[in-house]
């Protein structure tokens, strides 16, 4: 399968960061919901194929099938089902910062199917963030169950897939989006049918999954995706892990050590400065 040319184009940063911030309510509206995870995922997926649905027709754009196109929902379905099948069986700090080891996949990955070595930028931008997101999360990554981290980290390979969804002859990000989440809708709303707990707190957070964290979300990923490279994108949503568990713990009291607020600067600090600096080249 060829590689095709992706422009570079700074507006793509900013979208791909306001599907960051998007995704960060996960966390937070998750804890909304009593149920399992993949009811949860199941559920919040089926809302967000009628968002798209919806989006898709007033656009007017077709729904392409293709090699491309599948290999993007494949890895769009393994993202958002073995994550939340991690965040039940390790603890949530685990869970996003073994996810996003993402950035790494996608430079190897593009080095090994496009030749791409990646630039100094890149690699420099990979050791600041990372080492915010250790320090943010070293508390975290002391405990936990192996089975969860091992699925967390097959979500991060899965997660590198998606960020590389435009970058195949053929692909078509929006069309891998609605795939995705139409195949996490079928294998998990009848999970949903095991659940009891249909309060309004739990019907309020399934909205706000299915409309803002995953439909919206993925619609300003997939058009910046359209903009900047995957490696670009990938660096570009590890604001996320920061935002997930600072909106958490300033709704849910839950503690954030010294630590882990030098951390979470040092990811922002990152992100921000390899965004202006990738928009002033």
């Amino acid at each position: 399968m060829k590689i095709k040319q992706k422009s570079k184009n700074s507006n793509g940063i900013y979208l791909v960061l306001i599907a960051a911030m998007l995704f960060s309510i996960g966390g937070l509206c998750i804890k909304m919901v009593p149920w399992s995870p993949l009811a949860i995922n199941g559920a919040r997926s089926l809302i967000s194929v009628m968002v798209l649905a919806t989006y898709l027709k007033i656009i007017k754009h077709k729904i392409v099938i293709n090699r491309a196109v599948l290999f993007g929902a494949v890895c769009m379905t393994g993202t958002t089902s073995l994550f939340c099948v991690a965040n039940k069986l390790t603890t949530a700090a685990n869970a996003i910062v073994l996810q996003f080891t993402a950035p790494i996949f996608v430079i190897l990955l593009m080095w090994v199917l496009k030749n791409e070595k990646p630039k100094k930028l890149d690699i420099l931008a990979c050791v600041v963030v990372f080492t915010g997101i250790i320090c943010f999360f070293v508390d975290g990554l002391l405990v936990g169950n192996m089975i969860g981290n091992s699925i967390a980290v097959l979500s991060g390979i899965c997660y590198a897939g998606v960020f590389m969804m435009n970058s195949f002859e053929k692909s078509d990000a929006i069309s891998s989006v609605f795939l995705g989440h139409a195949l996490s809708a079928v294998t998990g709303i009848g999970f949903v049918f095991g659940e009891t707990d249909f309060g309004s707190q739990a019907i309020i957070g399934i909205i706000l999954l299915g409309v803002f964290q995953m439909a919206i979300a993925y619609i300003f990923m997939s058009k910046g995706l359209e903009q900047v490279s995957a490696i670009t994108a990938s660096l570009t949503t590890a604001i996320e892990p920061i935002l997930n568990p600072l909106l958490v713990a300033f709704f849910w009291g839950e503690m954030i050590s010294p630590l882990s607020l030098v951390g979470a600067a040092m990811v922002i600090v990152g992100v921000i400065g390899y965004t202006l600096i990738k928009e002033n080249k």
